[in-house]
């Protein structure tokens, strides 16, 4: 949702390319009134994944409030788990084949940093709502993919 924001080069799009080059999180209202106008789209009514959102605990309150009041329930969140050299490596990799900006390895550190400080506090607390699931990152994509759909059924 936020890449096409950006690809658009709209307003907000533009804005949340500055966070992202200097591998810093987009705001967390930026981001709510994105996912809120795409979620509230009709060809969500069967339901949809959220890649790599929410990563702060209030951008998890905001989404609850959110899919509460468009009457929509969050039943699964996936974390996926790897080691975090094989992540730095993959992403170097994905920034050399796609061009993208924010896969530099000191873009990637920062990153992984800020994960830790904010981000990983989520697990608990979809822990404790009982709707966390971990799987596990590591092999070929089609094996992940296998597992992801496994945990979604």
């Amino acid at each position: 949702i936020l890449r096409t924001e950006i690809e658009k080069k709209t307003d907000t799009g533009v804005q949340a390319k500055l966070y992202m080059d200097a591998g810093k999180l987009v705001p967390d209202q930026v981001l709510l009134d994105i996912i809120q106008d795409r979620i509230k789209n009709p060809d969500c009514d069967g339901g949809y994944l959220l890649d790599g959102f929410p990563r702060t605990l209030p951008q998890a309150v905001g989404l609850e409030k959110i899919m509460e009041s468009i009457n929509h329930a969050l039943d699964r969140v996936i974390s996926l788990t790897a080691d975090e050299g094989e992540l730095v490596e993959r992403l170097i990799k994905r920034g050399a084949e796609s061009g993208r900006s924010d896969d530099t390895p000191d873009v990637i550190r920062n990153r992984q940093k800020i994960y830790w400080e904010q981000t990983a506090p989520l697990l608990d607390f979809y822990q404790k709502k009982g709707i966390l699931k971990d799987v596990d990152g590591l092999g070929e994509i089609s094996e992940i993919t296998e597992r992801i759909l496994t945990v979604l059924k």
